[in-house]
């Protein structure tokens, strides 16, 4: 950046850094005017948040203790665009390097083509901070062709191709890497065969004994991008199933795994040796979680479980336990993909694209449809359990089945299930089908599909129209439900590679939307 010599000396010193918005990092010039009257006091200006004015005490320890000075005189910072708001601790570095640079104790003229992030310690050591992706992100898109941040961001920024990052220890490092006392290597990039290699799970299909029905189902599901409700009694299974789901799902591309990233990475929940996600995430959250906690929240607001599930899976074991308020927050973003939070100052959008699976028991004790223990719950109990799930949330979940105990002689048995590489196999088939019909718009999936698309690319011959019109008037579908039985039917079909719907793959689709008029009534 530039500056403006008053006097010999470098007076008003401009540097480039980022400040968060949402998952977004929005580009954020740092404007330093060193004064040579007045007594010594620092302004910030600029709309800075509690933590970047607090900055400024913590910011003239590290000079000092650093081996620096302060100015002596009147400082004003400013940090434009005067309405964006500014938040975190991440403008510790640019702005000590701004004093600096404004008191003479750095060329100005060594932050050209640079942009710098980081939080300081009091004795001058860098400190992690969060967003480093997205701010590498944007310096990309801003034409910024280096960037300096904690080492221990480092990795994570360089996976951003075409963008040079250079990790410093502390203030002192990035100093004398800026006045070129020192030669700082810049960060390698991320290697694209190291990304593949780490894109391997621990568990598999094949552990699940029985339960093919259930696998059909799931397999369906992750073809076609759907949601899926198990209903069974304890210890069936339905955790195994919802824990290995993300493993018959297609990997990772590098488009999804940097979307992701930068949320976790927001988030402060990226693991300083995991710089890029390369397996989908699989989020478990407690059932007394909060709406804030599961749709995001906070000031300034922050992702929740359902954007940290973003392109992976979001599991809700016992589904009657959760708070109703909490689960109705579901709506919105099951339908439409993100989830928007608005507050006084600041509106933020979050991704939210996932598949739902979410697992309950039948009754309170749990044995309401198991044939070998006797249910020991009232009609009354089993109606108010029941009910704790809304009809709303149960027509926005596709795929309802019932997971039956299984009987020894699969438990014992030494012959291996259907392992996940098996029906992976299976589901990118069916995927490829649809990446080739909705090449042209801009979903991926049949679950996704808009009533329009579901007319255009779920024709039904006589036999299948009879079929659906009956099964609506019998069971009392909605028209929700009715979008979706075709939605399931199109992937069905997709899984034998099939150009049309047919009858078996229509009362397929129907059985997996009739089990909550079964134990919903």
């Amino acid at each position: 950046m530039g500056s403006v010599c008053y006097n010999n000396r470098f007076m008003l010193v401009k540097l480039n850094t980022f400040s968060l918005l949402g998952i977004d990092a929005v580009p954020v010039e740092v404007e330093v005017d060193c004064a040579d009257i007045g007594l010594p006091k620092t302004i910030l200006v600029g709309l800075p948040d509690a933590a970047v004015k607090e900055s400024i005490y913590r910011i003239e320890r590290a000079i000092e203790n650093s081996g620096y000075f302060n100015p002596i005189h009147r400082t004003v910072i400013n940090l434009a665009p005067a309405d964006l708001p500014k938040q975190a601790a991440s403008f510790d570095l640019p702005l000590s390097l701004g004093l600096l640079a404004g008191s003479g104790q750095i060329p100005a003229d060594a932050f050209d083509r640079f942009a710098v992030v980081g939080e300081l310690a009091l004795d001058g050591n860098m400190r992690p901070i969060k967003g480093a992706l997205s701010m590498a992100l944007t310096a990309k898109t801003q034409g910024i062709p280096h960037l300096i941040v904690p080492a221990e961001n480092a990795s994570e920024a360089a996976v951003v191709e075409g963008l040079r990052v250079f990790p410093v220890s502390s203030l002192s490092q990035a100093v004398a890497f800026l006045k070129g006392e020192i030669n700082i290597e810049p960060i390698p990039p991320l290697n694209t065969q190291t990304f593949e290699q780490l894109a391997t799970y621990d568990l598999d299909f094949s552990d699940v004994r029985g339960q093919e029905s259930a696998k059909r189902a799931m397999t369906v599901a992750a073809a076609g991008g759907h949601n899926v409700l198990m209903v069974g009694p304890p210890g069936t299974g339905k955790t195994m199933l919802a824990k290995r789901f993300r493993t018959i799902l297609p990997k990772l591309s590098l488009e999804e795994a940097l979307e992701t990233t930068r949320i976790f990475s927001v988030s402060g929940q990226l693991k300083p040796d995991t710089p890029l996600l390369a397996v989908r995430p699989f989020r478990e959250p407690h059932h007394t979680i909060s709406e804030p906690g599961l749709a995001g929240g906070g000031s300034p607001p922050n992702p929740g479980e359902i954007s940290m599930a973003h392109n992976g899976v979001l599991f809700l074991d016992e589904l009657p336990e959760f708070s109703r308020r909490a689960i109705e927050v579901l709506r919105q973003p099951l339908e439409d993909g993100y989830v928007t939070i608005a507050r006084a100052t600041q509106t933020s959008t979050f991704p939210a694209n996932f598949i739902l699976i979410a697992a309950l028991n039948p009754c309170p004790c749990g044995y309401r449809s198991d044939p070998r223990r006797h249910c020991r719950c009232s009609p009354v109990q089993i109606e108010r359990y029941m009910n704790r799930v809304s009809g709303p949330l149960l027509d926005r979940i596709d795929i309802h089945i019932e997971v039956p105990p299984v009987d020894y002689t699969e438990l014992s048995s030494k012959s291996q299930g259907t392992s996940s590489a098996a029906i992976r196999e299976q589901v990118l088939a069916a995927r490829d089908i649809q990446k080739e019909r909705f090449s042209k718009v801009k979903i991926r999936y049949n679950a996704d599909m808009s009533h329009r698309q579901v007319v255009q690319h779920c024709p039904l011959s006589e036999q299948c129209h009879a079929i659906l019109r009956t099964a609506m008037e019998d069971f009392g579908l909605s028209a929700r439900a009715h979008d979706k039985i075709l939605r399931i039917a199109r992937t069905i079909a997709d899984l034998e590679s099939l150009p049309e719907i047919g009858p078996m793959h229509l009362f397929e689709a129907i059985t997996y939307r009739t089990l909550d008029r079964k134990l919903w009534t």
